[in-house]
């Protein structure tokens, strides 16, 4: 069976009949810090918001933890562009932050962990084509199984 799996782009969720498809898996990269400050914001410039969804059963989840980070214009990571949030009641997240820079060898990019109980722990990357003032990314994880 082939299952479709949606790698850091922004665009829609669902693939084959309307099924939701688990977001794809990308690297943490060495620059990842744990205890990122719970904020709506971390600049200005780029406006990033979507829901975090369940999946195989498609459902939102509320109370999901979603941690981002991103270089500056410099192409250097700095601590002020680290945020937290929750996802709120119908498993929404939104979050300001300044348009990622670029360093040699990357597209622009920014990092997520996303952690839910039940679910499995999911880190990827959402990748800008430059110029974007809004963008919607929605992220799909994947319930542990149950025996």
């Amino acid at each position: 069976m082939f299952a479709l799996i949606q790698v850091g782009l922004p665009g829609p969720v669902r693939g084959e009949a309307g099924k939701c498809v688990p977001t794809g898996e990308d690297a943490e990269g060495p620059f990842y810090k744990p205890g990122a400050p719970e904020v709506l914001s971390t600049g200005s410039g780029l406006t990033v918001s979507g829901d975090v969804i369940s999946y195989p059963d498609c459902h939102p989840l509320p109370g999901a933890r979603i941690e981002w980070w991103h270089a500056d214009r410099s192409g250097r990571y700095v601590d002020s562009l680290r945020g937290m949030q929750k996802t709120g009641a119908k498993g929404s997240y939104a979050f300001t932050t300044l348009p990622p820079g670029v360093y040699p060898g990357r597209p622009p990019h920014i990092h997520f962990k996303v952690s839910v109980p039940g679910h499995k722990p999911l880190t990827t990357q959402l990748y800008l084509r430059g110029g974007e003032k809004a963008i919607r990314f929605d992220i799909v994880v994947e319930a542990e199984q149950r025996y």
